[in-house]
């Protein structure tokens, strides 16, 4: 009895397990998070070194600072502005791609992947080269009609509209139509076909019965936007700091890293207050998402599509054309200025040159960072699906104490924009001892960009998991594998094509993000993507910084589609008859 009960209070590896997880997400989340609330009311000199000096004096004195509250305020103007004008343009198209037989339906689809995966960096660039009002080839065009006469542009990226217009080529549209389309495609088509056989239009039919059946999906898509409130950081940054317009995350990046003596004060205040905003969005983006029930297929289910017509070519050319200016035209600009001596000065002597190439390709800072960027993308495509397929396997296969805990924590890391996270880690990097010789260091960073995407990765293999039978690791166990066995030997290879993905995704992630390490980059550890942000921030080296974004795409692209391709081979085959399926291989002699 005895021995019993002392085998009852041995842990096992599985609470090893779930506790390592636990310390370390944290370590990640919740205790950078909870020191940048506590030394808001340091009120010491120098609030890194001991001792502190506890007080109000820095709340109060941040209501003072100049643009401080302003810069929440332009953070939810540029959010509401995106939103006011990418959604419904994204339920439009997502429409037109689920419940119409418009061309190309699906390759359409697969195309707003690629615009959601190309670089925001990239298409920044791109827009400011076109729109930029003393030399946008847009406004160099219009110069030379007659009837135009005037010194400087018509367009003027350098504004909030210009912000709202990058952001919506950026991510702001793509990022929609890839949540709603499969939506959409679920809806019954019963109630449809009803309002056409009443004698009811198309168009008729989708405005006054397909888009109020799909409320549902559509306020779950607005309210995860709630959640992205304050994300922006590298489009704010780029074309804000030209004309003095700050959202709290590029202020935040200004006092602490572009000061002549950091403002930790001011910026810790600042974050502490975004966390109080957060604080309250989450319950309101919870509320909104448990009001209603979301289900759009049922026993029932019939699809139906509308029959476009005669617009069919057009409205796929449409399309076409959107995504048209959401990649390629900004790729074309980009190759087109970084072969010029100075974009937009076409009456320079020369006009071409290869010059900016050479000095890309063989700057130091330049071959540095693309080993860093190459590093942390290819370190965290590999760790990253192992971990989070770990993680959805204990909340869900397991019955371990912690996991719910776990599995809230994980969620909460989803509200917590990147320049927080960074601020957070950084005042624990630089306030603890054992840790402050990491700080600067690519360890700091590798950790960073594998954790980022855990909310993504988590659910969507807690997803694949759920509609997984237990029956494979059961027989893995009734065979005598432990559950550590069972789950790299049975769950990781059935897994394996949703892993791919998520690796393919933290590939791209880590490659392309800015504002999660921005604060944490020392000048060895900087990345291609931080490397096109100095160069483009400026304005002077914008033909490297173009340089630089594309090689990024080139990189993200490159490895991004072949492990697509490769995920969709590993899953399971849908092309087989039950015949060929049950017909084994020829045996070879």
């Amino acid at each position: 009895m005895i021995a019993r009960l002392r085998a009852l209070r041995r842990p096992g590896i599985g609470s090893f397990v779930i506790a390592t997880c636990l310390v370390v997400l944290a370590a990640y989340i919740i205790y950078p998070i909870a020191l940048l609330l506590v030394l808001s009311f340091n009120t010491a000199k120098s609030i890194l070194t001991p001792p502190a000096v506890w007080g109000f004096s820095n709340w109060i004195e941040a209501w003072q600072f100049p643009g401080l509250l302003g810069s929440l305020v332009n953070s939810f103007q540029i959010w509401f502005l995106v939103t006011l004008f990418s959604f419904p343009l994204a339920i439009t198209i997502s429409l037109i791609l689920a419940r119409t037989n418009v061309h190309l339906s699906h390759k359409i689809e697969a195309l707003f992947w690629i615009a959601y995966i190309f670089p925001s960096l990239a298409s920044t660039f791109g827009w400011v080269i076109l729109l930029d009002p003393d030399y946008g080839f847009l406004n160099e065009a219009m110069r030379l009609l007659p009837f135009v006469d005037v010194d400087e542009g018509p367009f003027n990226i350098f504004s909030v509209p210009g912000i709202v217009w990058a952001r919506i080529m950026g991510d702001g549209l793509a990022f929609k139509v890839i949540l709603l389309t499969p939506a959409f495609r679920n809806m019954d088509g019963a109630l449809e076909e009803a309002s056409r056989v009443s004698g009811a239009s198309n168009i008729r039919t989708m405005l006054r019965v397909t888009i109020p059946v799909m409320a549902a999906p559509i306020i779950l898509t607005l309210s995860l936007q709630l959640l992205r409130v304050f994300q922006g950081f590298e489009t704010e940054w780029i074309i804000g700091s030209r004309f003095g317009y700050f959202v709290y995350s590029t202020l935040i990046y200004r006092l602490v890293r572009l000061s002549d003596t950091p403002q930790y004060g001011d910026a810790i205040v600042l974050g502490s207050i975004t966390l109080l905003v957060i604080a309250a969005i989450v319950p309101l983006q919870r509320w909104i998402v448990g009001r209603r029930h979301y289900t759009t297929v049922d026993a029932s289910f019939r699809p139906g599509l509308f029959d476009l017509g005669r617009w069919r070519k057009a409205v796929t050319a449409g399309i076409l054309c959107i995504i048209g200016l959401l990649t390629a035209l900004p790729v074309f600009v980009l190759i087109v200025g970084s072969f010029m001596t100075r974009i937009g000065f076409f009456n320079a002597n020369p006009v071409w040159t290869v010059r900016h190439w050479g000095e890309v390709f063989t700057n130091n800072l330049f071959q540095d960072a693309l080993a860093t960027t190459m590093i942390l993308a290819i370190t965290a495509g590999i760790l990253s699906p192992i971990l989070f397929s770990l993680l959805a396997y204990v909340i869900v296969r397991t019955r371990l104490r912690g996991r719910t805990i776990l599995d809230g924590m994980i969620w909460a890391s989803a509200a917590l924009p990147g320049i927080l996270v960074g601020l957070g880690l950084l005042l624990m990097f630089l306030t603890t001892p054992f840790l402050r010789p990491l700080f600067g260091t690519i360890w700091v960073l590798l950790i960073v960009v594998t954790i980022s995407g855990v909310t993504t990765g988590v659910n969507v293999l807690k997803g694949v998991m759920v509609q997984l039978g237990a029956s494979l690791e059961e027989a893995g166990r009734v065979a005598g594998a432990g559950w550590v066995r069972t789950y790299f030997r049975i769950v990781i290879p059935v897994l394996m094509p949703t892993m791919v993905l998520i690796g393919m995704l933290a590939f791209v992630s880590a490659a392309g993000t800015t504002s999660t390490i921005v604060l944490l980059a020392s000048r060895e550890t900087t990345t291609l993507s931080l490397l096109a942000l100095q160069y483009g921030a400026a304005g002077s080296k914008l033909e490297e910084a173009g340089i630089i974004s594309l090689v990024i795409m080139v990189v993200t692209l490159g490895i991004a589609l072949p492990f697509r391709m490769l995920a969709r081979r590993l899953g399971v085959r849908h092309d087989l008859t039950t015949d060929e399926a049950a017909v084994p291989p020829p045996i070879r002699t």
